[in-house]
């Protein structure tokens, strides 16, 4: 029977694959590797992607050669006879053969039986794979719809495959296939873009305007990769491209975006269920037990259940409870608080306050306060700080102590010495030293001075203030004494050995820091505890200061996983691993890397420590200089150096002005180079005779003051400003420096006709990095340290290792403007190295790859997140220096890791 006179024909039409349309090659591959497989489901959300995604894999299938049908279901089609229509004329586009009496009038068991045997033998018959795509599966409603499948998909011959889309999962039963493996899924979680997939989208739709890496960053942050909120911001960007400055608060309030999630997403469902959802919309993170008790709905379960199930944006969250907890998608929560607002502020306080109260009651202190604070509810969020254990103590208290400081009384204040003290180390590590100071010099006039226990903590504070100030020389002279004193939990301990390990390496006691952290090892169960990851931190700071950048990476990319599994990719814990991660990046040329690591990171650059907010502007604005223009990294670096000097942080102004200087004189502007030295001989001047960071200044002056003497031609002035920074980068173990300081000097030295002695420096300097894997120290000096290296690799015979990391250093003076990408190798670093270090998480994964499970496949065996997954995958990626997952398993078969 020919059933095209009667149907409507675009529904057996895909859509169009445009130019704009990203390919989502890791699916596609998923796919292709499940091919013959009898069920593919793709389920998730509205607006995720699931019809093009098939729409895609039609046409890779096609090109193989198979026949494909497909198609798209609606409302109409819902019961079994409309449903079946358009079924078996899909079926007939596939070549089976269907006879008039087919139709399924009479609704009996025998009948469908009847129909089942005829299209099974049909497509049997047939030699080609056959594919039926039913997309948007989710709009059939009949049992014995769903019943027809059920029996289609258990006497399925194998060269017909069935693939579903669709929002939710459908009413069949396919245990029996999922254990014969003949079931393949892509789920919610798989269908948001990535990184490099939001990237290309917005690159792709909006090529009018060329967007920076932060304001990337910040959409793909904002929308989690959902493909749909993505179309509606470059279609807002296009229409409004003066809204960039304000695209946090654009995208939150777009109308087209709440028009979408009204009309499309919750429009259909029940007032019961639409309630629910805006009432949990106020947490972060829910499971059933905090739902049922915020809304005083006994079917809360069940509610979130059909949430999960229906796929409305919601989402797992990793946890070790047995209960899981769930978080609604950030637009998704935010359109859901707005809908809520519409009750009332009253009604609002009341949900924050149960809320507060649940969170209290299961010992989550931390949402406790937030919440309580949000109800205004003060009296109970001072309850639970007070009676909270010491152990407790973590950096996720830093946002709700913040908001509940700012409403509390001083008399309050005084009244609880623990909120007293954690609202002071508050201010102290958010870079607030004023505000803490005061409070401390106000607690001191009190009774709770007196207490013998409050001496430690009294130090801590001022040793954190201290920090902020870069008076590391003060922080040491209060920790020291009492390094052996006990402290009252992990928090305040881990916070005091990265007070003091930073100290430490600013003091270049890079042995004192590898000590402390050998006398007080990061206990297992503790790894993972925000501020022992800070801790962890600064012993990777100490590797970059010495200048080791291959090891800051090997052992940083850890770190950095741990940090955003727990705590997120904005956490306190990942923001600081990732600025040292990127500056090492940076070094070893890596440059995509060091962008994306600082991407959409601003407030790292306006309020953290000194130390952290000099290297994330300094490795920001040299890649401005390679990426954009002399003149945008000059201007960022003025505009830092403003800022800098409002906080009276000298040495972060004299970073900033000696990179302005370096970047003026390469582009000829002699006369302001000038000026800013002037600017930075009085600084160093002022800070001739201080000492831990604060000795820098005077170091960097005369690195600048080198720089200006080379020019102008006054090779002495030169030479003896570049002695005393390699005398303070040897003493203080600056490795970068020193091989600075030499380079500098051989061009110098070369100049004067010394060659012997130009020589001499070179291959000090080569030999230093060579041992760390430095290339941009070389590379940024420009193509006059090319020229001499070349004349060296002539003139001077040369140990094997140190000979062939010149080699690998000339070839990337061949276009010092194309960087090497992301994940590419540097320097010596081969792969194959039997000394590389993986973590039992990696190997197990490993293990996994080799036997040809996906990522999310390997996540469920695990019982871990796929970001999880993707986290270590990208950690072994770099550890390996591959780029493949075949690549990652040799190298794994050779070392015996797996067979």
């Amino acid at each position: 029977m020919n059933f095209d006179k009667l149907l409507v024909s675009t529904k057996f039409a895909p859509p169009r694959i445009g130019t704009r349309t990203i390919l989502r090659k890791q699916l596609l591959d998923q796919l292709r590797r499940t091919r013959h497989s009898t069920l593919t489901l793709v389920t998730g959300s509205a607006g995720f992607g699931k019809t093009t995604l098939l729409a895609q894999w039609r046409q890779d299938l096609m090109k193989a050669g198979a026949e494909v049908a497909w198609l798209s279901l609606s409302h109409d089609d819902k019961l079994l006879p409309g449903f079946c229509v358009y079924l078996f004329a899909a079926m007939q586009r596939l070549g089976i053969p269907v006879d008039d009496d087919m139709l399924l009038e009479d609704r009996g068991s025998e009948s469908m039986e009847g129909v089942i045997a005829a299209l099974v033998s049909g497509a049997a018959n047939l030699s080609k794979e056959l594919y039926l795509i039913l997309d948007d599966y989710h709009h059939v409603d009949d049992q014995l719809a769903h019943r027809l499948m059920q029996k289609l998909l258990d006497h399925c011959p194998g060269n017909l495959h069935i693939i579903i889309a669709s929002r939710v999962a459908p009413a069949l039963s396919i245990g029996r296939l999922r254990v014969m493996g003949q079931v393949a899924e892509v789920e919610c979680a798989e269908l948001p873009f990535d990184l490099d997939e939001t990237r290309a989208f917005i690159e792709k739709n909006l090529s009018s305007i060329k967007l920076s890496p932060d304001e990337l960053r910040l959409i793909h942050d904002l929308t989690n990769g959902w493909p749909a909120s993505l179309q509606l911001i470059a279609i807002m960007l296009k229409s409004r491209p003066e809204a960039r400055s304000t695209l946090n608060n654009l995208v939150w309030k777009s109308g087209d975006l709440q028009a979408y999630l009204a009309e499309d997403v919750v429009a259909h469902l029940p007032v019961e269920l639409s309630g629910f959802m805006e009432a949990i919309s106020i947490c972060r993170r829910f499971n059933a037990g905090l739902a049922e008790f915020v809304t005083e709905n006994p079917l809360a379960a069940d509610l979130l259940k059909q949430i999960e199930d229906e796929n409305l944006l919601m989402f797992r969250v990793d946890s070790d409870d047995r209960s899981p907890w769930y978080r609604f998608h950030p637009l998704f929560a935010e359109f859901l608080a707005i809908r809520l607002e519409r009750r009332g502020m009253s009604a609002v306080s009341e949900l924050h306050r149960r809320a507060g109260r649940w969170f209290a009651d299961n010992d989550l202190l931390v949402e406790a306060v937030r919440h309580a604070s949000l109800g205004g509810d003060l009296e109970f969020a001072v309850e639970v700080i007070e009676r909270s254990a010491p152990a407790t103590w973590s950096l996720g208290y830093i946002s709700p102590l913040l908001l509940l400081l700012d409403r509390l009384p001083q008399e309050t204040l005084f009244a609880h010495p623990r909120l007293f003290f954690l609202g002071c180390l508050t201010f102290a590590l958010t870079a607030r030293p004023a505000k803490a100071e005061k409070w401390i010099q106000q607690l001191q006039h009190t009774d709770t001075a007196k207490n013998p226990g409050v001496t430690s903590w009294v130090a801590l504070v001022n040793a954190a203030v201290a920090l902020q100030r870069d008076d590391t020389k003060h922080v040491i002279d209060l920790l020291e004494p009492i390094q052996n004193t006990p402290l009252e939990n992990p928090f305040l301990r881990y916070v005091f050995l990265a007070v003091l390990s930073t100290s430490y390496v600013a003091a270049g006691r890079h042995a004192d820091v590898r000590r402390i952290f050998d006398g007080n090892p990061i206990a297992t169960e503790n790894r993972n505890i925000d501020m022992a990851l800070v801790a962890e931190s600064s012993q990777i700071l100490s590797l970059l200061i010495e200048g080791k950048v291959k090891e800051v990476v090997r052992t940083g990319s850890d770190i950095l996983a741990r940090a955003v599994a727990a705590y997120g990719r904005q956490s306190v814990c990942a923001n600081l691993t990732e600025v040292t991660l990127a500056d090492a990046y940076y070094e070893l040329d890596r440059i995509d890397d060091a962008r994306e690591a600082l991407a959409n990171r601003t407030g790292i650059l306006q309020s953290s420590s000194p130390e952290v907010m000099i290297r994330a502007t300094l490795c920001r604005a040299r890649l401005d200089l390679l990426q954009e223009s002399p003149d945008a990294a000059v201007t960022f670096l003025e505009r830092q150096t403003l800022h800098f000097r409002s906080l009276g942080l000298d040495r972060a102004v004299t970073y900033m002005l000696a990179e302005q200087v370096s970047i003026l004189l390469g582009k000829g502007d002699r006369a302001r180079a000038a000026e800013l030295v002037e600017k930075l001989n009085e600084l160093g001047a002022t800070h001739r005779d201080s000492e831990g960071f604060l000795a820098e200044i005077s170091v960097i002056a005369a690195l600048a003051r080198a720089r200006l003497s080379q020019v102008n031609y006054q090779p002495e002035d030169a030479l003896a400003a570049l002695s005393v920074v390699r005398q303070y980068g040897e003493r203080s173990g600056r490795g970068r420096l020193s091989v600075l300081a030499n380079l500098l000097a051989a061009i110098t030295l070369d100049h004067q006709k010394r060659h012997e002695e130009a020589n001499q420096c070179l291959t000090l300097a080569l030999q230093a990095g060579c041992r760390f894997g430095l290339v941009r120290t070389f590379v940024d000096e420009g193509k006059i340290v090319g020229e001499k290296l070349t004349r060296l690799a002539t003139e001077v015979e040369l140990d094997e290792p140190t000979a062939l990391y010149l080699k690998n250093i000339l070839a990337r003076f061949t276009d010092a403007s194309h960087p090497q990408q992301s994940g590419t190798a540097s320097g010596t670093a081969s792969a194959n190295n039997a000394l590389v270090s993986l973590t039992p998480r990696e190997l197990e994964i490993l293990g996994l790859i080799a036997q040809s499970m996906s990522n999310k496949r390997i996540a469920l065996t695990l019982n871990i997140s796929l970001e999880t997954v993707k986290w270590n995958m990208k950690n072994i990626f770099v550890k390996l220096d591959v780029s493949s997952r075949y690549d990652a398993m040799t190298w794994a078969r050779k070392q015996g890791h797996i067979t």
